[in-house]
C-alpha cells in the first residue's frame, strides 16, 4: 500500500490519497495528529508528504508522534518522500498554518547510525533516533534553489561556496527541501 498523506487536492495515481479535510475529496478523511493512525503495523511500502510535514506538530511530543506513526506503519526498507519549503523562504514564513520548520539537518538526527556515530564521537548533536523511538536513513536529499539563485549558479555565476554562504545568510535563495527517507527496522527487531 502507498500513502500520499496531506494530499490535498494534489491527489496521486496509485497512493490512498490521504487528508483532514473533505473539500478536497480524499480517498480517506484523516487528521494525522489523531494517533493512532488506521494502518497497521509495517503494512505500508510508500509514503509522499508532500508540503506536508510542516503543519503538524506544534509541540515537540505531537511532531515526535507523527515520525512514530510513520515508523509504525511502514515495514522496512519503505521509502518516504518529504518535501516541505525551506524554512527561510517567503512561501514558509507567510503561511500561518507551518508550525514547523523542518529542514534536511534535522531529519538526520532520526537516523540511528548517524545517532551512534555522534555519541561515539562525542557530538553535541541530540541523538533524536533514540528518544523517538524510530530509524530512518536519509537516502536522497536535495535543496531546490529559487530564482535567480538557480540561474546564477546553473550558469556559474557563482560558485558552490559562495552559494553556501548566501543560503546561510539570505532569505528566499533555496526555495523547498526534499528528502527521501528509507525505514530501517531489521535492527530493531533482531
Amino acid at each position: 500500500m502507498r500513502l500520499n498523506l496531506g494530499c490535498g487536492y494534489n491527489k496521486r495515481e496509485g497512493f490512498v490519497n490521504v487528508d483532514s479535510s473533505p473539500h478536497c475529496a480524499p480517498d480517506l478523511i484523516h487528521d494525522l495528529e489523531e494517533f493512532p493512525w488506521p494502518w497497521a503495523d509495517s503494512s505500508i511500502d510508500e509514503i509522499l508528504m508532500v508540503h506536508v510535514l510542516e503543519h503538524p506538530g506544534a509541540t515537540t511530543e505531537v511532531y515526535f508522534s507523527v515520525l512514530r506513526e510513520l515508523y509504525r506503519i511502514c515495514r522496512h526498507d519503505a521509502r518516504i518522500t518529504i518535501v516541505v519549503p525551506h524554512p527561510r523562504h517567503d512561501d514558509f514564513l507567510h503561511d500561518a498554518t507551518h508550525v514547523r520548520a523542518v529542514t534536511l539537518e534535522g531529519l538526520s538526527m532520526f537516523s540511528r547510525k548517524n545517532c551512534e556515530e555522534w555519541i561515539a564521537a562525542g557530538r553535541a548533536n541530540t541523538p533524536l533516533a533514540f528518544i523517538a523511538g524510530v530509524d530512518f536513513d536519509m537516502v536522497e536529499s536535495e535543496v531546490v534553489l529559487d530564482e535567480p539563485w538557480k540561474r546564477k549558479y546553473d550558469l556559474k555565476a557563482i560558485s558552490r561556496a559562495e552559494l553556501l554562504v548566501a543560503i546561510k545568510q539570505h532569505n528566499n535563495v533555496v526555495k523547498e527541501n526534499r528528502a527521501v527517507l528509507r525505514v530501517v527496522k531489521e535492527a530493531a527487531q533482531a
